[in-house]
């Protein structure tokens, strides 16, 4: 990176996380991300081309972002991932290339993505029993996700993480069986809690279970949690660990135990919108204003205008609880 000032908002938190979602496009239709009625997925010439993702990449890795997840819809649909992936490895400036999947077209893939630059993965998988998964889901492909799930541990990424949103009566019995494959593999099981994301979701608060009551049904089987908190720093999941385990556990929870403070995330969504925020529907239009050719200079000046609108955090937007009207898999998570 240059010397120049690194990317900061009007509350003096450094911003040097980028989630990019490069689709809104699934494999998958799960019942907290997608909506469960008819929809239409986002036409092709309103998504932004590699070269305008490197473009905006560029920029934001000359003012500081060093951190860069690959996100959807589910990424791998889209064609020559690994072009871009390997643009982006190319960037000085960027230290961690990461890539957020469902895990169902990981097998095939991971070898490319690991020559490519991505290094880090995490998979969604809300169940490991496949009728529920298929009921989550929409789709019978646990076995498919994890044959990747294994693939991924054989090629070599490091850390491979699994996140799972942990709902009342959907999945909640199986906590325990999560949580135990850290005990047996290298990986972060990562309990997230479930938000209220998209007006046509599957949000109930009653099914809302907190990370306190996971950990406390995690205690009671597996023995006692022990905070390591969060040795990378700059994510909202506070890491713990079990006796004998060889993998970890992480907890993300923005509905019991808010992070506002300490967020440096910025958000691009596949259509070019810049989201300053997850729980704020306000979003900045960066596509219109590459296709009008706008010099790296320019966006540079452009970008440390705008993040000066990013909130504080969801409650001074004036809300009870983190929301947001716009579905998940359109904004990238």
């Amino acid at each position: 990176m240059t010397d120049k000032v690194r990317l900061t908002d009007g509350f003096h938190r450094r911003l040097n996380y980028l989630r990019l979602s490069v689709t809104d496009r699934c494999n998958l239709r799960c019942m907290y991300c997608m909506p469960q009625t008819a929809f239409s997925w986002m036409p092709a010439d309103e998504i932004l081309s590699y070269e305008e993702i490197l473009k905006v990449c560029r920029v934001l890795a000359d003012l500081g972002v060093e951190k860069v997840r690959l996100t959807g819809g589910e990424p791998l649909v889209r064609k020559d991932l690994e072009r871009l992936i390997g643009g982006m490895a190319d960037l000085p400036g960027i230290k961690e290339l990461c890539l957020t999947t469902n895990g169902v077209l990981l097998e095939r893939s991971a070898r490319s993505l690991y020559d490519a630059g991505i290094r880090h993965i995490n998979i969604s998988l809300d169940s490991l029993v496949p009728g529920k998964y298929k009921y989550i889901t929409g789709f019978d492909l646990f076995e498919q996700v994890w044959a990747g799930l294994h693939a991924a541990l054989e090629t070599g990424f490091s850390p491979v993480k699994i996140n799972c949103v942990i709902m009342k009566g959907v999945n909640d019995d199986e906590i325990v069986d999560m949580a135990s494959l850290c005990l047996r593999f290298p990986l972060e099981i990562r309990f997230i809690e479930f938000m209220p994301i998209g007006e046509d979701s599957f949000w109930d608060p009653g099914r809302l279970m907190t990370n306190d009551q996971v950990k406390k049904v995690i205690e009671q089987d597996l023995g006692t949690l022990h905070e390591v908190g969060n040795p990378g720093g700059g994510g909202p999941a506070v890491i713990y660990t079990l006796d004998g385990a060889i993998g970890k556990l992480g907890f993300i929870s923005p509905m019991s135990h808010h992070f506002c403070a300490t967020c440096n995330r910025l958000r691009l969504t596949a259509d070019g919108r810049l989201r300053l925020c997850l729980f704020s529907d306000r979003e900045v239009d960066i596509r219109s204003i590459i296709r009008k050719g706008i010099s790296l200079e320019e966006l540079e000046s452009f970008f440390r205008k705008v993040v000066l609108l990013k909130p504080r955090g969801y409650e001074h937007l004036g809300k009870l609880q983190p929301s947001c009207s716009r579905q998940m898999s359109s904004i990238g998570g």
